[in-house]
């Protein structure tokens, strides 16, 4: 049950980042471990008492099979799918490899237990998805709109949505906040931090030992918290503008549902425009005034990321290794 509250926590956190052009390097936190995007394979090395258990496997983005998926905003649509599914199939592998460990040590390993457990994972699992879409819809989503329709004028589109924006950031602080008081979930924002450290290293020829991972922050300008952060922002241009027309010219939303049902089928669009927000500001974070519209991205790693340990630069290094 501890590894299932896990998932359902971190799953709206997932903090990727975005592939750069010239490296073509990703990666997200997991339970005791890393994930690690290459250019043609995923790899996961997680820590048990025992050992740095590593995995890879072939993978290749199906932008790279059809050229039209390569456009702006549709790569980054398509990019954003591809993370979260690789993601979330992460950090369950993760909890399965923690909770394998959990029962070899536990002993009365029979097998009918096993094939039970299995049965049982899988379950879990799809509950773990399930709650972890609820938090993200019912909190970031309906409710920031529900309290603001019973104070809001429902013909209102710019201030209606500029409040929403802001009550989701709030939410979105509120969240990172509570959730780094567990202990547990700490541990996961440590393995970010290492994460961000060992892409750093890659990323400037440097070779990947704890030593010269150490040199580099844990903030890193293409993180899965910044791109969380130009999502609301770019929430509340878009959706104030598509209110404004759909107000102008059918009428104000009957009721709160309509106007969430037509702001989801517009988070696809959110999501492209975020993604190619961010590519910019990383190719050019080193200009003043890039540098300002980047720093409130940054100042949110300093809640999902932690310093790690000598232990956890070695995990992280690993996984890049190997994706590499």
């Amino acid at each position: 049950m501890n590894n299932i509250l896990r998932r359902a926590v971190l799953f709206p956190l997932f903090s990727f980042l975005t592939a750069s052009n010239k490296r073509k390097v990703g990666g997200q936190a997991v339970i005791e471990g890393v994930m690690m995007r290459g250019r043609n394979a995923v790899s996961l090395a997680v820590r048990t008492s025992q050992q740095v258990v590593v995995e890879r496997r072939e993978f290749i983005s199906v932008c790279k099979k059809y050229r039209i998926l390569t456009k702006p905003v549709l790569r980054g649509v398509i990019n954003l799918f591809e993370s979260l599914l690789l993601g979330y199939r992460a950090l369950t592998r993760s909890a399965e490899i923690i909770e394998e460990e959990q029962r070899k040590t536990a002993q009365a390993e029979q097998k009918r237990y096993r094939v039970r457990s299995k049965t049982g994972e899988k379950i879990a699992s799809g509950f773990s998805l399930a709650v972890s879409l609820m938090i993200a819809f019912g909190v970031f989503m309906y409710l920031p709109m529900w309290l603001l329709a019973q104070f809001v004028s429902k013909e209102s589109a710019l201030l209606f949505n500029t409040l929403a924006g802001v009550l989701r950031v709030v939410f979105f602080l509120l969240y990172l906040m509570l959730i780094s008081l567990w202990k547990e979930i700490r541990r996961v924002f440590e393995y970010h931090g290492a994460e961000h450290m060992a892409i750093f290293a890659y990323e400037n020829d440097r070779e990947l030992t704890p030593e010269n991972m150490r040199r580099y922050t844990t903030l890193h300008p293409r993180c899965g918290t910044s791109f969380l952060f130009l999502v609301m922002i770019i929430c509340i241009l878009l959706f104030s503008v598509v209110d404004a027309l759909y107000i102008g010219f059918i009428g104000p939303y009957p009721f709160v549902a309509a106007r969430v049902a037509v702001h989801l089928l517009l988070m696809p669009v959110v999501a492209g425009a975020s993604y190619e927000v961010l590519k910019f500001s990383d190719a050019r974070r080193r200009t003043r005034l890039v540098g300002l519209l980047v720093r409130p991205g940054l100042w949110l790693q300093n809640i999902t990321t932690k310093k790690p340990d000598d232990s956890q630069l070695e995990v992280a290094a690993t996984a890049l290794r190997a994706a590499l």
